[in-house]
């Protein structure tokens, strides 16, 4: 056991619980704890997306999924995830940030009613179950490895819990946003360090990009036949339209001083995040030219252990600092955010509708309290959940709102005869389709993916439900005028 390393790590822990206490006092509000008052600059919009977006799966999972398949396999996360941010500041911060909502949630309640609004929250607040479970499980992960061994991942991924709880609770997304502009400064001089560092290890970057030439790890589409296209379509869909209508998305472009910065924001957060996750990748390419079948064999055994292992079996202690700070700051930021997004949404879309009439005070008190109650339920989850790789945690977790709450939000933005009927046919066309083919209920998943069938069946619901009733007042008042007696026509 490394006393120095963990010395390290426990006090890069308490500087941003300070970070996290300071920015406490200056919450007033629930606008302040929910989206920090609208008043983020250029950069720190730019850092808190990014930030969100990379986490345990980007730094562990993403890099070991590349050595095995190549790009194609890594569509999902980050292309497709990348991809959404970008979509978010080029067709949906401008419109979204005009109507100064406090959750996205608000937005399915003055478009459709509170009954959508409730569906639609619900949806989005079960998607984050399976992300901020990934993110423990890593802090469970991390602990155990800088123990060597001696703490059990479980007791890791209580103490990261309540090491993340703590500033989240207390300063909200204020204090969301500090941490997440000083931890990405962290990350990306540590990963960009460790990279230089590991390319020499493997005797020059050539050597790296030339594994990853002989192996084909390049190849991005996939062989042409129906069902190989249409799962790397899904695949690529699930994060890049599924995190669209999510609440931690929606808070970074709320918590722009104006919608400008909201649209570059996201992008530029976007553009950064696909380029950036290239770095991980690259180390664990030169991973396995320096350690050769064996980190092979922990890429398809135990793939999250594949970068620590590297980085402690051959770096020197500097690394290993430089490193467990750069992956507690993308665990701890991605975290954060998937904590307190769901509990802002549950406290304004679902809760005010079973208490209305709350106090902005009652309302932050819930917010907190509620940060609390989550925090505990994804911790049970996360336990339970050990074993599931960290990529398929975050994969899962976004194909119910792709068949849920996405076509309700972007025909809702863009379709004026968009309808609350129409909406209630889209989830529930969405969800249904997307339950029939999960491979509990039946063998068709094998041959379409569930999440692009629901996507479809989704569009089909709000067309058809928006339209039919319009297409039968019509064919009435047709059918009526033919059948009316003509006044000319003598009794």
């Amino acid at each position: 056991m490394n006393t120095t390393l963990i010395v390290f790590v426990v006090l890069y822990l308490l500087g941003t619980l300070a970070i996290g206490v300071w920015a406490g006092s200056r919450i007033k509000n629930t606008a302040d704890f929910a989206i920090a008052g609208r008043s983020l600059p250029l950069a720190m919009v730019i850092t808190t997306t990014f930030a969100t977006w990379f986490g345990a799966e980007t730094v562990m999972g993403i890099p070991a999924k590349f050595v095995q398949g190549g790009l194609g396999a890594i569509v999902e996360d980050p292309f497709g995830a990348g991809t959404c941010l970008i979509l978010v500041g080029l067709f949906f911060a401008a419109k979204l940030y005009q109507k100064n909502l406090l959750t996205i949630g608000d937005f399915y309640r003055q478009r459709y009613g509170k009954g959508v609004e409730v569906f639609c929250s619900a949806a989005i607040i079960l998607s984050y179950l399976g992300w901020v479970a990934a993110q423990i499980t890593a802090l469970g992960l991390v602990f155990n490895v800088l123990t060597n061994g001696a703490m059990e991942p479980a007791t890791g991924m209580i103490i990261g819990t309540l090491a993340v709880l703590v500033y989240v609770v207390v300063g909200g997304f204020l204090a969301v946003a500090w941490t997440d502009f000083i931890q990405m400064i962290v990350l990306v001089v540590g990963l960009s360090i460790i990279a230089v560092f590991s390319a020499d290890l493997a005797g020059g970057a050539d050597k790296v990009l030339d594994l990853a030439t002989q192996k084909d790890l390049w190849k991005f589409f996939p062989e042409p036949s129906f069902t190989d296209v249409a799962m790397f379509i899904g695949a690529a869909l699930t994060m890049m339209l599924g995190s669209i209508p999510q609440q931690d998305v929606f808070q970074r472009v709320m918590s722009a001083k104006d919608a400008k910065t909201a649209q570059r924001g996201a992008v530029i957060g976007g553009v950064s995040y696909i380029l950036f996750a290239f770095v991980p990748m690259f180390i664990v390419a030169a991973a396995v030219v320096v350690m050769g079948n064996e980190a092979l064999e922990l890429a398809a055994n135990d793939y999250q252990r594949v970068l620590p292992a590297f980085i402690m079996g051959k770096m020197p202690l500097i690394m290993q600092i430089l490193f467990f700070g750069a992956l507690l700051s993308a665990i701890k930021s991605t975290s954060s955010a998937t904590l307190l997004a769901p509990s802002t949404s549950f406290v304004e879309n679902i809760l005010k509708q079973l208490r209305p009439g709350m106090s902005d005070k009652q309302q932050l008190l819930a917010m907190r309290w509620t940060i609390v109650i989550f925090s505990g339920l994804v911790l049970a989850y996360a336990i339970a959940m050990q074993g599931t790789s960290i990529y398929e945690l975050v994969s899962a977790a976004y194909q119910v709102t792709l068949v849920g709450a996405f076509v309700p939000l972007v025909m809702g933005l863009y379709w004026s005869r968009a309808s609350t009927q129409g909406a209630i046919f889209s989830l529930v066309a969405g969800v249904g389709v997307w339950i029939a083919f999960m491979p509990q209920v039946s063998t068709w998943g094998e041959a379409f993916p569930g999440q692009l069938a629901g996507l479809i069946a989704a569009f089909i619901g709000m067309g058809v439900g928006s339209l039919a009733p319009q297409w039968l007042v019509n064919r009435h008042e047709h059918v009526s005028h033919h059948l009316k007696p003509h006044p000319n026509t003598l009794n």
